[in-house]
């Protein structure tokens, strides 16, 4: 541990009352990752997992907002400062988020799909002349790709956003281990053929930890 610490300048977003218009993010569908976990499985395609740091600051502001620099700012404090881009605590700022990531997926060359909006998807061929659908699935910043190749669309969005970096592997992007705090895996069949699974095994154990530490407060046990 070397005690870095984080800090991050956020906006007070409950002193402000935008319009319900521009302030509506939606987000993939459970139900969504499940198929797309079948898809890839009865398409043998490989699936990577990515999570876009500091998101929200990549898309402008969608309200028009102007404060006073505090002392923090230094020699510009009491100067008049106008928003440029969506800060944290914004209610806007996951509506604008979802606008600009949605816009470079259209120029990446995918299309939302009628069912979730959500889930993007590309037409592909792969090298066998198998024709088929590249598919990435948006929550939030958490990115999920699907293809013969998805690493060819993990880099090209690391052309526009930086990804984090594992701080065990140093990788921007892997196979899922976890999604929307669930465990992914993979097992193999009677038929020697791959399946994914979604499990709810770490949430399960850590509600069972919380209840225990709970009655034990009061000299109860499970």
């Amino acid at each position: 541990m070397d005690f870095t610490r984080k800090a991050r300048f956020v906006a007070g977003g409950h002193l402000t009352d935008p319009p319900a218009s521009i302030t509506y993010s939606s987000v993939v569908a459970r139900d969504s990752v499940r198929i797309m976990f079948m898809i890839a499985a009865l398409n043998d395609l490989s699936v990577l997992v990515a999570d876009v740091g500091n998101a929200y600051l990549n898309a402008p502001c969608r309200e028009k907002i102007w404060f006073t620099a505090g002392k923090e700012f230094g020699s510009i404090a009491g100067t008049k400062i106008v928003l440029v881009r969506a800060l944290y605590g914004l209610k806007t700022s996951g509506a604008a988020w979802r606008a600009h990531i949605s816009g470079n997926m259209r120029e990446l060359g995918f299309e939302p799909s009628d069912a979730n909006p959500d889930v993007w998807m590309r037409a592909a061929t792969k090298l066998d002349g198998f024709k088929y659908y590249e598919y990435v699935l948006i929550y939030v910043d958490d990115i999920l790709a699907l293809g013969e190749h998805p690493e060819k669309v993990m880099i090209s969005l690391s052309e526009i956003y930086r990804l984090k970096k594992d701080k065990k592997t140093g990788k921007a992007y892997a196979p899922p281990e976890r999604y929307l705090g669930a465990n992914i895996g993979q097992y193999d069949l009677p038929d020697s053929q791959k399946a994914w699974y979604m499990s709810s095994n770490d949430y399960a154990k850590e509600a069972v930890k919380t209840v225990e530490q709970k009655l034990s407060e009061i000299g109860k046990q499970l």
